[in-house]
């Protein structure tokens, strides 16, 4: 399904699932359902990289930010790296303008 999507959203949903997998791990208190990179700030992509500071993801009904830096395999099908920072919580009130939603 991966290689149908075009090169820049197959980087997105390989760096999200990696985002989720990394995350929930390493914070075993989230139980994350979905990550979206280009939540508050569109990401920027240098070749296989992937970057930005405004990825959000969602656990338990909630919503939190984080920042990070994904590098995929040439074909974006594989993530080789992936590091991030966690960030606060995104209130409510700022969920529409995020297209966020519960």
């Amino acid at each position: 399904m991966l290689k149908r999507l075009d090169p820049v959203t197959r980087l997105e949903q390989v760096c999200d699932a990696e985002a989720m997998k990394q995350i929930g791990r390493d914070h075993r208190e989230f139980r994350i359902d979905r990550s979206v990179v280009s939540a508050i700030v569109e990401p920027r992509v240098k070749g296989d990289t992937l970057s930005g500071k405004g990825a959000a993801f969602r656990s338990r009904g909630k919503w939190y930010q984080y920042s990070f830096t994904c590098q995929a395999a040439p074909d974006r099908l594989r993530v080789i790296s992936f590091e991030y920072k966690l960030g606060d919580e995104i209130p409510e009130a700022q969920w529409s303008q995020h297209g966020l939603y519960q």
